[in-house]
């Protein structure tokens, strides 16, 4: 069977959304997907980025990592979507690249591909699950198909007992505090293996 194509799509202005779809990245691969890692434009001012220099570090470590684009959207069987929260819901960077895809929703081409999502803040009530919801919202109207963890594994009640998406809280120097490495690979391998089971059925 013809590998399952998978668009790991983030944004991470602190580093640790850029870690888990890392995580993502490497776990897809051992099972058996073809997978593209990118992230989506960033919205913050240069000068402000170099301001700060965790931004500033990230930016710089992250500059060859392709821009998400409609194209990985309409490539992809399943997609894998990573980012903090903010205010309980999605960065305005990651919204904007949402916005960005009435063309394809409006051909079709967004319905029942696979997708699945991750979240990260700082303190472990600092709005991840709503981000994460609110990402699953946008899908329900693509008519994606949604592959939450649920309790399907262990790693998941390791990593915080979350059943809509792996979710990390973070330091303010924006490391990841939690045991989320397994949970997100899960995460990631379950993604995958519902993708095949859906391109199986086709």
């Amino acid at each position: 069977m013809e590998k399952v194509k998978l668009s790991i799509v983030y944004y991470s202005a602190n580093g640790a959304n850029y870690k888990m779809a890392r995580w993502a990245e490497e776990a897809a691969k051992e099972a058996g997907a073809e997978v593209r890692l990118v992230k989506v434009q960033e919205l913050i001012p240069q000068e402000i980025i170099d301001g700060n220099p965790r931004m500033k570090e990230i930016a710089e470590l992250t500059k060859d990592v392709p821009l998400a684009s409609s194209d990985d959207l309409d490539w992809a069987d399943a997609m894998i979507f990573s980012a903090g929260a903010r205010f309980g819901n999605v960065p305005s960077q990651m919204k904007n690249f949402f916005d960005m895809q009435g063309g394809l929703w409006a051909e079709g081409k967004l319905a029942n591909k696979l997708v699945s999502a991750m979240s990260s803040a700082q303190n472990p009530n600092g709005g991840q699950e709503g981000a994460v919801k609110a990402m699953y919202s946008t899908f329900m109207h693509w008519g994606a198909i949604i592959a939450a963890p649920g309790y399907t594994d262990g790693s998941s009640f390791v990593a915080g007992g979350n059943p809509y998406g792996t979710t990390a809280t973070v330091s303010q120097e924006g490391d990841i505090i939690d045991d989320v490495e397994a949970a997100v690979k899960h995460q990631a391998k379950r993604t995958v293996q519902i993708a095949e089971w859906i391109k199986k059925g086709k």
